[in-house]
This record gives structure tokens, sequence and C-alpha cells, in this order.
């Protein structure tokens, strides 16, 4: 089961090897890290998303983020009402005529063309991960040639 999880930090050197450290310790690959400053820029927001079956090893890895002196707190969205969001950018094949069928793809997405460059754009969307699944599937039939995500990003 995927899990995500917040924690707030003090934006110090070292403390993402830290919280990084605390899930490969324990076998845990991250499936997901978004990292960045808070309204206050010596509080850092990190969203984490981690693959656990075993909930107990979970509840053990809420514990030690909790002991990390730089930890100010750990929430585990898993099981609370939350909204998340991920953005990607997608480089796809492209022509002119590619246009009007794009654009009936982003009127079911939240998405637009960023740039377009000869037989090339480049397609920014932001959704859940059902959506980005579901736009991928769709943006496919266009021939996707790179794509980048942020990670998944979460808030009570």
């Amino acid at each position: 089961m995927k899990h995500t999880i917040s924690v707030l930090v003090e934006n110090k050197f070292g403390v993402l090897a830290r919280v990084a450290g605390l899930f490969s310790a324990r076998g845990y690959n991250i499936a997901s890290l978004a990292v960045s400053e808070t309204l206050n820029p010596c509080v850092s927001y990190m969203t984490i998303v981690v693959d656990a079956k075993d909930e107990k090893v979970l509840e053990q890895i809420n514990k030690q983020l909790n002991k990390l002196i730089d930890v100010i707190t750990v929430t585990d969205y898993t099981r609370k009402e939350h909204v998340d969001r991920e953005l990607v950018l997608i480089k796809i094949n492209y022509s002119p005529k590619d246009k009007p069928k794009l654009e009936a793809v982003f009127n079911k997405f939240v998405g637009k063309i960023v740039q377009h460059k000869g037989d090339t754009a480049i397609v920014e969307a932001v959704g859940d991960e059902r959506q980005v699944k579901a736009l991928l599937d769709e943006l496919n039939k266009f021939g996707i040639k790179e794509l980048v995500r942020t990670g998944k990003l979460a808030i009570e």
C-alpha cells in the first residue's frame, strides 16, 4: 500500500539525507519525494510517498522521524482526508494538425501546451495520480518522447 507522509523540518544542511536514510535503513524505496520551503524560509515541507505493506514498520518509521532533532511534525495522510497533486511535463510528437485533438484531450484534463517547435510539443498537466495516468494513456496516441514528474504534493 502506498503511504503519503508529510514532514515539516528545519531547513538545514543534511536534513534530507537523514530523513531519506531512515527509509533506506529499513529497506523501503521512496516512490516520490518533493521538498520545498514553506512561507517561513527556515522551515521546509517534505511530501514522501513510500510503498509499505507492513503497518508496524511504517509506524516505527513515523516514530523515528519524530525523534530526529530537525523534524517539527510528521503527518501520515494515508487515512486522512487530503488533496494531492502532481505536475508532469511531457514532450510529445506534434504537428499543427494535431492541435484540435490535443485541445480535446486537455478539455478532459488540466493541461496545456507550453512550447512547440518543429515536430515536438511540451505539455504540462496537473492532477492526482489517477488523472495523470489517464492523461498519459491519452498522450501515448501522439507518441511520448520524454516525461518528467514532480512527485506527489499533499495538503490536509
